[in-house]
């Protein structure tokens, strides 16, 4: 999706016209530097949900840090890139990970040209350069980097370099942060850090968002297999929700690839065995998933089935 259009399809979902105006006005009042505009995100997707967009369009409008919380495959990724494109907005993404401590974040020392020099990291480019930062698995976050996360939120919008100056953040400078519950390794955000957001609640994708994405990507796939899709998907969440596999089925990106090897000649079935199927790793659930392709989708059904000729 092109970031030039983005507002146009938030009007279309009916987001409020004075929200979209109060957008309009921070795009132009915040002008980017020429070197930023590759930082600008151009979606792959859209998010769908009037009120989720208004609630977090209306947070980062107010000068607030946003935290996305959910379960597996409600969008928060997506939403946060459109969130940026709406808004004009270069981007990082920050990944918290096991060795993700605080010069990854801030930055370290390098050595250039004869002196000492601080190559800063991306927490550091965000905040200078009005960008938004988006803190993926912020749950995730080991103490060192908890403490840089504390002080960057903090309302007074300074960050102190150890050894350097301070770095106050760009006005346009915002912060959102992903959450996801129960994976490995993750545990509950410490109520300090909570209260520098405000957090949104994500929920479940309905089967006619699903539709309605699916057939924005893949607009020659015809009706009744978009629907088809929508409601595996649908099937498998039931599945997960149950306790009868775990999430690793439950891939929204591994459908919408599954739909894209479908258009380039591999059979549906065959498709998604390779984006659903086999994200199961024990036998028993990987028979269950099949099975519930099976009802759907005959073995043999291919590209001259799924898609509307062009």
């Amino acid at each position: 999706m092109d970031r030039r259009d983005i507002l146009d399809f938030l009007r279309r979902e009916g987001v409020s016209e004075h929200i979209l105006s109060e957008v309009e006005y921070f795009r132009s009042f915040y002008q980017l530097r020429e070197e930023m505009q590759g930082r600008v995100p151009e979606p792959l997707y859209h998010y769908y949900g009037k009120e989720i967009w208004e609630q977090a369009l209306t947070t980062l409008l107010a000068g607030e840090h946003l935290l996305l919380v959910g379960p597996k495959a409600t969008g928060k990724n997506v939403l946060a890139q459109g969130l940026a494109a709406a808004m004009n907005r270069p981007q990082w993404d920050i990944s918290f990970y096991i060795n993700t401590d605080a010069g990854a974040l801030i930055g370290t020392d390098t050595f250039e040209n004869g002196a000492v020099r601080l190559r800063r990291g991306p927490v550091l480019r965000c905040a200078e350069e009005g960008g938004f930062g988006v803190l993926d698995e912020i749950n995730m976050a080991r103490n060192e980097s908890l403490a840089v996360l504390h002080a960057t939120l903090d309302f007074r919008r300074v960050i102190d370099v150890p050894g350097y100056e301070r770095v106050r953040l760009h006005e346009a400078a915002r912060f959102i942060g992903t959450m996801n519950y129960g994976y490995a390794g993750t545990r509950e955000i410490n109520e300090a850090l909570a209260s520098r957001f405000m957090i949104l609640q994500m929920p479940v994708i309905t089967e006619e968002s699903l539709q309605k994405l699916i057939g924005d990507k893949y607009p020659a796939l015809r009706q009744d297999y978009r629907e088809q899709f929508a409601q595996l998907f649908s099937d498998i969440r039931r599945k997960c929700e149950g306790g009868e596999i775990s999430a690793g089925a439950l891939d929204l990106r591994g459908l919408l690839a599954s739909i894209r090897m479908m258009e380039h000649g591999l059979t549906a079935v065959r498709a998604l065995e390779l984006g659903i199927v086999n994200k199961c790793f024990e036998e028993y659930e990987r028979r269950l998933v099949s099975d519930l392709l099976a009802v759907r989708f005959p073995g043999d059904l291919g590209k001259e089935e799924l898609f509307e000729r062009t």
